[in-house]
């Protein structure tokens, strides 16, 4: 029965992670399997890989055959590598101590790469979220530079409604205002007095002495002449 190390999913549907296990291979993906390895969840930004590096190399010398997929982890994990050293030693090309020292190396090597990548990764995330804060900040800023405007729009409307509404009232204000002071500047009109009408005093009957007095002073005034337009036409008319 030919053994196979592959992978079972799991978790939900866009989000999910899977089991590394050993199965036969003419069993179903997510059926029974031998022997669960380790787990790969591709969701994290690197994979996160938790792997029986032990297990695995003793399945692949026992003549398991990985998937592209598992082949690609064992092959990240160094588990194939290490088969190759084994490989090498078995061979006489190099000792077992040069075969570890060898791996310690690819091992550091490996770890340094990975931890570069996360820096990288972390750096740019970083610069990422300082970029969106900038331009949040700036959108902010010209959205409080748009409020500013407006308000002072607003409020210089409201000035100029009010400048309009005070120089209506002005002029009405300011007659009022001149109505009152000649109102009050104005001199009270005295009622004409009434002029008492003196009683008529009887008038003197004239003495016997004074008619005669007056008689005599008639008498002795001069006859107007007769103007001599007026005498030619008396002649003319005899």
């Amino acid at each position: 029965m030919p053994a196979k190390i592959r992978l079972q999913r799991h978790g939900r549907k866009r989000y999910a992670f899977y089991h590394i296990v050993i199965a036969d291979s003419r069993a179903p993906r997510d059926g029974r399997y031998i022997e669960r390895i380790g787990s790969y969840n591709p969701n994290t930004n690197p994979a996160t890989i938790d792997l029986d590096f032990e297990k695995a190399l003793d399945w692949l010398n026992k003549g398991a055959q990985p998937t592209d997929t598992v082949r690609a982890i064992l092959s990240y994990k160094g588990v194939l590598y290490k088969k190759h050293l084994q490989g090498g030693v078995a061979k006489g090309a190099f000792d077992e101590t040069e075969a570890e020292r060898r791996f310690q190396a690819w091992i550091t090597e490996k770890e340094a790469k990975i931890q570069a990548k996360v820096d990288r990764l972390a750096n740019e995330s970083d610069a990422d979220k300082k970029k969106r804060l900038e331009a949040e900040a700036k959108i902010n800023e010209e959205r409080a530079e748009a409020l500013a405007r407006k308000n002072a729009e607003l409020a210089a409307e409201a000035e100029a409604a009010n400048a309009e509404e005070a120089a209506e009232e002005a002029p009405e204000e300011v007659a009022e205002a001149t109505e009152e002071a000649v109102e009050a500047e104005a001199p009270v009109a005295e009622e004409p007095a009434t002029e008492e009408v003196p009683a008529e005093q009887p008038v003197a009957e004239e003495t016997p002495a004074e008619k005669p007095a007056a008689e005599e002073a008639a008498a002795e005034e001069p006859v107007a002449e007769e103007a001599p337009a007026e005498k030619a036409s008396e002649e003319k008319a005899e």
